[in-house]
């Protein structure tokens, strides 16, 4: 049977990540690679066997072949590529956060459908095989009903310098991490409404490098009662750490996506997807077993095509991608004024940032 056919802009860390998924789907075929910076997409292609490379995304938007593109880019450069792929034709998956802005969102989202096109969120929790059994748990009864939730996700930074420019990134560590929350919180409780966010936001260590937030919590209430809390952290040694918590009225649970798994490591060399970029990860960490696989990302992708080739319904879509939006800007807003925000949240601000520091 035909195979779906992929384009991926991109050739840095999470493109990587993205190739290495894709390689595991049997139905996916990686046709093309684009990236701006010189010879970065050649080297790219020859690394991953791919046929075709571009220095400019257009280009590959014009191969009639290609049916998914997939946006490895700077947050700020996700709404134009996703607009010009519609207007190919090409279904998209764009990494998180969405983009900069909830008119962003609209256009992004307008544009897909206008085209009849799927507009995929890249929200890889939902499929961590660790998360995916902790939801079962809690959909099947064996927790009750659920009371408190509990997401981190800390490291010592990002790996690329985009992610440090607030212009670029809309904001700090809770645009970049805070949205996997996010969207945890809402897939865990079956899209439940958000009638409130209270956040916490500080820039710590890193304000050599950033205007952005390098630490921060987030808490939301949900319709049904239930509370949820976001933390973040660009400030923690030793590697990344994320797990998650479930309270109910009958049982907790709790989930460590990293150790159980792993191999306790010391490198001064680094290692990992971003060791070409950065030095990866060093000093003592948790290194993991099939690191792509117990994050989702292969599972993710292998959903995205089959919803490609078959015409299903994506589980994350371009619009729970705007609701993740909203809860940042909401966030953003309650660190700036110290107030508890309600949802719906309205605003035309350009970017999260804006809200808190701006």
């Amino acid at each position: 049977m035909r195979k779906v056919k992929v384009g991926l802009i991109g050739s840095r860390f999470v493109t990587t990540i993205h190739a290495e998924s894709l390689k595991t789907v049997p139905d996916a075929e990686i046709l093309a690679v684009a990236s701006p910076t010189e010879g970065n997409a050649r080297e790219f292609a020859k690394r991953h066997g791919i046929a075709n490379h571009f220095t400019d995304y257009r280009k590959l938007l014009e191969m009639d072949e290609v049916d998914m593109i997939v946006l490895g880019l700077p947050n700020d450069l996700h709404c134009q590529a996703t607009v010009d792929a519609a207007a190919a034709g090409k279904h998209v998956v764009c990494e998180k956060p969405m983009c900069m802005n909830l008119a962003e969102a609209d256009r992004m989202i307008g544009a897909c459908e206008q085209s009849n096109v799927k507009l995929m969120y890249a929200e890889e929790l939902c499929f961590a095989p660790k998360y995916v059994r902790l939801k079962q748990l809690l959909d099947e009864g064996a927790l009750g009903d659920p009371t408190l939730i509990k997401q981190s996700e800390k490291h010592s930074g990002p790996h690329a310098p985009h992610f440090w420019d607030v212009k670029r990134s809309g904001g700090g560590v809770c645009m970049d991490m805070g949205c996997h929350a996010i969207e945890f919180f809402r897939w865990l409780l079956n899209k439940q409404k958000i009638r409130s966010v209270y956040a916490h936001m500080s820039t710590s260590i890193h304000a050599d490098k950033t205007r952005g937030d390098d630490n921060g919590i987030i808490i939301l209430e949900f319709e049904n009662g239930c509370t949820a809390v976001a933390e973040e952290s660009w400030t923690k040694l030793g590697g990344m750490d994320d797990r998650a918590e479930i309270q109910g009225s009958k049982g907790v649970a709790y989930a460590n996506l990293l150790q159980g798994n792993s191999i306790l490591t010391y490198s001064e060399a680094g290692y990992g997807y971003a060791v070409e970029k950065s030095g990866g990860t060093v000093g003592w960490s948790f290194t993991m077993y099939e690191e792509i696989w117990n994050y989702g990302f292969p599972q993710e992708f292998a959903h995205f095509v089959d919803c490609v080739k078959n015409d299903k319904e994506p589980i994350e879509t371009g619009h729970d991608g705007r609701e993740v939006l909203e809860v940042l800007f909401a966030a953003y807003k309650s660190a700036g004024c110290g107030q508890k925000i309600e949802l719906p949240f309205h605003t035309d601000a350009a970017k999260p940032f804006d809200l808190w520091k701006g």
